[in-house]
């Protein structure tokens, strides 16, 4: 009998190749999956990107995450359960917990006390949404005293912000519904996120409009809860074979992402 990484590889290597990843033949999955499934957090907002997941006209859950999920569940040879959360922080603070197994958020300094990562797979400008009316034409104009920044609570990207700002502050809020709500209404004026993201939200808020330029490069990776050896060794491996493969590459375009490069091979 093969031993468990030798099985890995192969799997890996049939669904790396395919369009759409098809099952493997099951494995001893080497407490990976301890549950029987593969326990994948992800987020979901109303604008889909290389993290976000969004949902299909039936409600379920779709996107990137959703399909590298699949194709590391393929890959082992066991179900896909997806683990919803609001937002990246609340993916992180579950991490503990045994709550999921595996996940893919932005990385920063903050997360790797909770996380171990693996190889990130996307790096995006994060830049601002300015609500309509404000006038806001840069990112100087941003921070700015009296200007109302907001950005998701608890996340990569609102640390982020917290430190380009010099001379105002922001504002956490729960979630991507939650800020849509205050720029409509005129509470807040700029909104902090990836500018992939930012670009679908602005066609929800007529007048509304996205910043040139950037204030951050957010490096999506994959990653596993602290100290999870055999699943950050498998995650490690996936993901580099899906970059090269050309995987990695097909999931984005499925997901419209055409736009989003895949990152260089070894960059976690």
């Amino acid at each position: 009998m093969l031993p468990f990484s030798a099985v890995l590889m192969i799997a890996i290597g049939v669904c790396a190749t395919a369009a759409i990843p098809t099952r493997a033949a099951p494995a001893d999955t080497g407490g990976i999956a301890p549950t029987g499934r593969l326990r994948v957090a992800i987020a979901i907002s109303p604008a889909p990107g290389p993290f976000w997941a969004g949902r299909d006209p039936a409600g379920q859950p779709k996107g990137v995450t959703v399909d590298l999920g699949q194709a590391m569940a393929d890959a082992l040879g066991v179900p896909l359960a997806l683990v919803v959360y609001d937002n990246s922080g609340a993916i992180t603070d579950a991490g503990p917990t045994g709550a999921w197994d595996i996940t893919f958020v932005p990385m920063d300094a903050a997360r790797r006390q909770k996380l171990d990562f693996g190889p990130v797979y996307n790096v995006g400008e994060s830049t601002f949404l300015v609500r309509p009316g404000a006038a806001i034409a840069s990112l100087e104009d941003v921070d700015k005293p009296g200007v109302r920044v907001v950005g998701i609570a608890n996340t990569t990207t609102l640390r982020a912000i917290g430190g380009w700002l010099k001379n105002t502050r922001a504002t956490g809020l729960p979630t991507v519904e939650a800020v849509i709500e205050q720029l409509k209404s005129g509470q807040a004026d700029a909104f902090g996120m990836s500018r992939d993201a930012l670009t679908d939200l602005s066609a929800e808020i007529p007048g509304s409009h996205v910043l040139p330029g950037h204030f951050f490069q957010a490096r999506v990776a994959v990653a596993v809860p602290k100290g999870h050896t055999d699943s950050l060794a498998f995650a490690k491996t996936f993901v580099e074979t899906a970059k090269g493969s050309g995987l990695l590459r097909r999931i984005l375009d499925a997901n419209g992402l055409q736009s989003q490069p895949v990152a260089p091979p070894d960059s976690g």
